[in-house]
């Protein structure tokens, strides 16, 4: 009998795969980060209007591991990483999946900026040439990368104003459509200051409250991490969780329980920045493969 080739054909980008996690893992426990493991099936999730739980029994599976590596680093937990898996409804395509593997990291007693000073260096341990060959283009990993601020990219690159975007309900749209695909593609590009209205857990900037300190990392036009400066006021955390579940029930869709236990104890939750990346993805890059099929064993198809 034939073997499965179309198992067997993956098995180089497979092994680089594990070899990259290894690095990965690694790069955190030389920098004294505590892996941590927590419950991938949970009570409820944050609310956000465009991610979809995937239900199981009465509870949820995760679609992050963060609210509760953020009750961790509530408890006095410092630096902390995770590399685990997560579940999205109705995510499927050349870049998703509706189950796969996410890295979040944690760092109390800082911010955004840290965060990103960590991506450039956890890329320059996975590539310390400084450069990676993706689809025919060679991506300069040098740091420092390009900071640009959604003000700015709109200026740049869309054919409407942000504040009119905002006031019309089409700034996802036009992120995706005009902004995503003029960002540099051989310069890792750091998307930052994002409207509050899409801040999700965000903290607002002290020197401009209209937005948050939030970025996404896009490397080779791939959208790789979103991160942020934590918001720890309570208060103005359950209006936003309130806001965003309305929306979502306006949508018609699933109702979501409030997450209790992360409210209680977020008032204790020192200042602190937290990402979470897409290893998938990641791999892709890394392994030069255009559509995330490649870079896992199975996709759901094959099951």
């Amino acid at each position: 009998m034939e073997p499965n080739w179309q198992l067997a054909r993956k098995r180089a980008v497979l092994e680089k795969r594990a070899r990259i996690i290894q690095q990965i893992r690694a790069f955190f426990i030389e920098q004294n980060f505590l892996e941590v493991e927590t419950p991938q099936r949970i009570p409820a999730n944050a609310p956000e209007l465009h991610i979809d739980a995937i239900p199981s029994t009465d509870w949820f599976l995760q679609t992050s591991p963060e609210l509760c590596m953020k009750r961790l680093l509530a408890a006095g937990y410092d630096k902390l990483f995770q590399i685990c898996r997560c579940w999205r409804a109705a995510e499927r395509g050349g870049k998703h999946l509706p189950e796969y593997t996410m890295l979040e990291w944690y760092r109390s007693h800082c911010d955004y900026h840290q965060l990103m000073r960590d991506c450039e260096a956890l890329f320059l341990h996975l590539a310390p040439e400084q450069q990676l060959s993706w689809q025919g283009e060679m991506i300069d990993l040098s740091p420092p990368w390009p900071r640009i601020t959604i003000a700015e990219a709109f200026s740049q690159f869309s054919s409407i104003a942000l504040e009119t975007a905002l006031a019309t309900d089409e700034f996802d749209v036009v992120m995706a459509l005009e902004i995503e695909p003029k960002l540099p593609t051989n310069r890792p590009t750091f998307l930052i200051e994002y409207p509050v209205q899409h801040a999700a857990l965000a903290r607002k900037k002290p020197a401009d409250p209209l937005v948050s300190e939030r970025f996404e990392l896009y490397i080779g036009g791939l959208e790789l991490a979103n991160a942020f400066s934590e918001l720890t006021d309570p208060t103005e955390q359950q209006q936003r969780f309130t806001r965003e579940e309305q929306q979502r029930q306006k949508a018609g869709k699933l109702p979501y329980p409030p997450p209790t236990p992360f409210l209680k104890e977020l008032a204790t939750l020192p200042p602190s920045a937290g990402i979470a990346l897409g290893i998938d993805r990641l791999i892709m890059l890394f392994c030069d493969q255009k559509i995330i099929d490649n870079v896992v064993c199975f996709t759901p198809e094959q099951l």
